[in-house]
């Protein structure tokens, strides 16, 4: 059976089961890439597949592999975006920041970052753009907790609980600490936003005006 035969067939498989109800799914693409929707229905020939902050992707079903409940179902989120949240519980403003971390997890910022020689301020720096400390933040690409590590990048480090906050600022701090090792810090940054290969294409910041915002608060936070 040849490998395109194979994936149509998990496809089809994937899809007589239909939507698992209130539980996300993530679609992986032939292409590689992967994303965490509400659900998915066919209309004929093509799939529609449900955003979790609303909206439809409509395709063709051979573009899709396959078809999984998402191992870290929750509840959607508020349509507002983590930006905005991020600015309203952590009181940062574009034009002059402070970092204002929240102590109920310094002692674990601290200590995981002591263990894997990071600066504390850096990571905090980190999770309040990231998430502004909600532990249970998920975004639409699917990225989870305090550091928004995507579950993909967390079996990376052997981590699975990513609603823990020990366990998602210990996956968060040792990707950081990867992703310090291959690039300056501004590059680091926008890799762990967009991606490893996104930076490595454009030889720097990847032009995309999310990135450049996100590095951009970081290191003032940092500088702060």
């Amino acid at each position: 059976m040849s490998s395109r035969v194979r994936a149509c067939a998990t496809l089809v498989a994937a899809l007589v089961l239909g939507p698992t109800g209130a539980r996300a799914e993530l679609v992986y693409f032939a292409s590689g890439r992967s994303l965490s929707v509400k659900g998915h229905h066919l209309e004929g020939d093509l799939l529609v597949l449900s955003l979790r902050g609303g909206g439809d992707i409509v395709c063709e079903r051979d573009l899709v592999v396959r078809i999984e409940p998402d191992e870290v179902p929750v509840p959607d989120p508020p349509v507002r975006t983590a930006d905005e949240d991020v600015s309203r519980e952590t009181g940062a403003q574009d034009d002059g920041p402070a970092l204002m971390w929240d102590l109920r997890f310094d002692s674990m910022v601290r200590s995981a970052s002591a263990r894997h020689g990071m600066d504390a301020k850096l990571v905090h720096a980190v999770i309040a753009v990231e998430s502004g400390y909600r532990q249970r933040a998920r975004s639409r690409k699917g990225a989870v907790g305090l550091m928004q590590v995507l579950p993909a990048t967390a079996r990376q480090y052997g981590v699975f609980d990513l609603y823990n906050p020990v366990s998602n600022i210990e996956a968060g701090v040792r990707h950081l600490k990867a992703l310090l090792g291959r690039f300056p810090l501004a590059l680091a940054l926008a890799a762990y936003n967009a991606g490893e290969a996104a930076v490595e294409r454009y030889g720097g910041i990847p032009p995309y005006p999310e990135t450049e915002a996100y590095v951009s608060r970081v290191l003032r936070l940092l500088a702060g």
